[in-house]
């Protein structure tokens, strides 16, 4: 006699993820290559005290990258306008854009408005190695808006409310 199958066994069930390595970085909409990764994206995240009122924490973003001989990359003039700006209190902000991608189609995007340069350091230079030599931009931030290319409108999309 053969044994009946349920069907909730029966149904197939196809759970999609993202892959950490299928992503791109844009700045001012314009797509930057070379980056390797992108380290501490955290949208959403609050400060919770017992005595105290919840605070939302903005830390840091870490963006690795190829170093790029060309002066007039996106990066490059970045960068050379917040090191001119010294420590003036303007500090020279762009809109940073991470855009996940899944089989070539957009599935989420992260608009980090008020982006600023609060750091640049690079990985060791060695005569004894092949590698290339990374640069890692640090990132101060003012807000992240969350976007998700599947919502209709704009009154359903997350958006950071403290700016």
């Amino acid at each position: 006699m053969a044994k009946k199958m349920s069907s909730s066994a029966a149904k197939t069930i196809h759970i999609d993820s993202l892959s950490a390595n299928e992503f791109r970085l844009e700045i001012e909409g314009e797509v930057v290559d070379g980056i390797f990764k992108i380290i501490g994206l955290t949208p959403f995240n609050l400060e919770f005290k017992q005595s105290s009122a919840l605070k939302a924490l903005k830390d840091p973003i870490k963006i690795v990258k190829m170093v790029r001989r060309d002066p007039n990359n996106v990066v490059n003039r970045w960068q050379r306008e917040s090191i001119a700006s010294h420590t003036d209190i303007m500090r020279v902000k762009r809109t940073v854009e991470v855009v996940a991608v899944d089989d070539g189609e957009e599935i989420r995007r992260w608009l980090i408005k008020g982006a600023w340069i609060s750091g640049i350091s690079y990985s060791d230079f060695d005569t004894g190695s092949g590698e290339l030599v990374q640069e890692t931009l640090t990132i101060q931030w003012d807000s992240v808006e969350t976007v998700w290319p599947d919502v209709a409108d704009k009154d359903h999309q997350l958006t950071d409310k403290s700016v």
